[in-house]
């Protein structure tokens, strides 16, 4: 009896089990679609819906994305800087990975964002997680396989980060291009597979979902395309139907905090924040870009009009000599929309050759070959030559104390310990002299390189001594002449022009 009882016991202990972690994968389940709907209910709410134009629409809804997620304070070389941590960049791109590593690339993007950013700024990591996370998952992974490839997680996160586009398409280049510099057909096709899962996802996969035909609709077919022609092609104006819209949503980046003070004819506010958009029929026509985009039209106006898209507000007198400037040809008349980048990629450094097998062992072996040789290493002429220039040093100060005591004293001159304080000074110099020329001989070796220094040091203590003697000369001379002179009054020196210029001369 207790034998069949204890098989049922585990059965029972296993069904318990098994309901349990149901129930529990069921609750996390739940709690899934709740944080994907929670994005997606938050885009909703902003009624992009009612843009008529399908690309700005799109724009629109990825850059809320993207502000949502926090995805626009990390520009593309924290992403690529991140990719390296991971060990991303050492992976084929048709590797796959599951979610929690998915997870954990993504948590490290975020703490280190809040590691650069300062401590009134902070962003919820733990929520920014779950929301781009689930954002992912829903782009690339909806039918539930629990596993991205390598490609498509380097493809939305460097299309959906911050930073300038120039550098995002460079970086796209670097993964769709070969060894020689030139663009892959079959890596671009699949880049354009997966980066089109972004319109898809935010429901605008009508105007801009992957098709056959979209690499053709972007370069021409047998033609070889390098970095230079890439960035051309997909930063022209207008840029390929396919991809219209991500130089958009950097346009709305930059546009965001722009002020136009000008009043729109449509809905009458007084100024305009981003686009601002000018009637090229109608004079003096202005829509702001809420009223352009959803089609508000009235008077002589019609939406069939063309319309100009400004994204920075000239005064008048700013548009005047921009005019006579390009007029007389100081403006250029065409800018390069990118600068010209080499073709062909750089080739990374051998170091192989540059840093010694035994660099230590061997510094130590002459180290200590000096030592026991006796000659003086490195270390000991850094403090001898230490030693030589504190010594000059205090001789300057003395003497410059000395000379100053000169200048402002009224009866230095007349001093008695005057002469004693100048023997001591030469006294000084002399006695540096003796101990620099009494030093122990040095090796050939030693007296061949420092023989040219010890020269120059030589012709330079002659000169110093050369001055010295004229400006005691002077001092002396300066002498007779004050104690021939009778007290000196602010009407004598007046009256003495000579005196104040050689008094002036030997201060400069």
């Amino acid at each position: 009896m207790e034998k069949s009882t204890i098989p049922k016991q585990r059965m029972c202990q296993q069904w318990k089990y098994c309901v349990s972690s149901m129930i529990e994968d069921s609750s996390k389940r739940r709690g899934t679609m709740a944080e994907k709907r929670q994005l997606f209910m938050e885009m909703r709410a902003q009624n992009f819906d009612v843009i008529r134009l399908s690309t700005y629409r799109t724009a629109c809804k990825l850059r809320f994305v993207q502000k949502r997620c926090h995805l626009h304070l990390v520009d593309i070389w924290n992403m690529i800087e991140a990719f390296r941590d991971n060990g991303l960049n050492t992976l084929d791109h048709n590797t796959e990975i599951n979610v929690s590593r998915l997870e954990t690339i993504i948590s490290s993007i975020y703490y280190q964002l809040n590691k650069r950013l300062p401590s009134t700024h902070q962003i919820g990591v733990d929520q920014s997680i779950s929301l781009l996370l689930n954002f992912m998952i829903a782009a690339y992974d909806s039918e539930g396989y629990g596993k991205l490839t390598v490609f498509s997680v380097k493809a939305i996160l460097a299309t959906m980060c911050g930073g300038k586009i120039l550098d995002k398409l460079r970086y796209i280049f670097s993964q769709v291009s070969d060894s020689n510099g030139l663009m892959v057909y079959g890596k671009f096709d699949q880049f354009l597979r997966e980066v089109l899962k972004l319109p898809t996802t935010v429901f605008e996969g009508p105007s801009f979902g992957y098709t056959e035909h979209s690499v053709r609709t972007c370069f021409p077919p047998q033609r070889k395309i390098m970095l230079n022609m890439f960035l051309d092609i997909i930063m022209a104006d207008p840029p390929p139907q396919c991809l219209v819209w991500l130089p958009l949503m950097h346009r709305l980046a930059h546009v965001e905090n722009v002020f136009h003070p000008v009043e729109c004819s449509f809905c009458r506010c007084e100024s305009m924040m981003g686009f601002r958009y000018r009637c090229q029929q109608c004079h003096n026509y202005q829509l702001c870009q809420n009223c352009f985009w959803r089609g508000h039209a009235n008077g002589p106006h019609s939406n069939q009009h063309q319309m100009k898209e400004h994204s920075s507000w000239k005064s008048p007198a700013k548009k005047i000599s921009h005019a006579i400037s390009k007029s007389l040809g100081c403006v250029p008349s065409r800018e390069l929309p990118h600068p010209v980048f080499p073709e062909h990629p750089e080739k990374p450094l051998d170091l192989a050759h540059i840093v010694p097998a035994r660099p230590l062992s061997n510094m130590n072996d002459a180290m200590a070959t000096r030592i026991s040789s006796g000659a003086p290493t490195p270390t000991k002429r850094l403090q001898n030559s230490m030693d030589t220039a504190s010594r000059l040093t205090d001789e300057h100060t003395l003497i410059a104390d000395y000379v100053a005591r000169l200048r402002n004293g009224t009866r230095v001159l007349d001093s008695p310990s005057r002469l004693d304080e100048e023997h001591r000074l030469i006294a000084r110099y002399a006695a540096r002299l003796a101990a620099e020329a009494g030093n122990s001989p040095r090796p050939p070796t030693e007296l061949s390189f420092n023989f040219d220094a010890n020269k120059q040091q030589r012709q330079l203590i002659a000169e110093l001594e050369s001055k010295n003697r004229e400006i005691l000369q002077e001092i002396q001379r300066l002498r007779l002449e004050h104690e021939q002179a009778s007290q000196p009054t602010p009407e004598k020196a007046q009256q003495n022009p000579t005196l104040l210029a050689e008094l002036r001369l030997l201060r400069s």
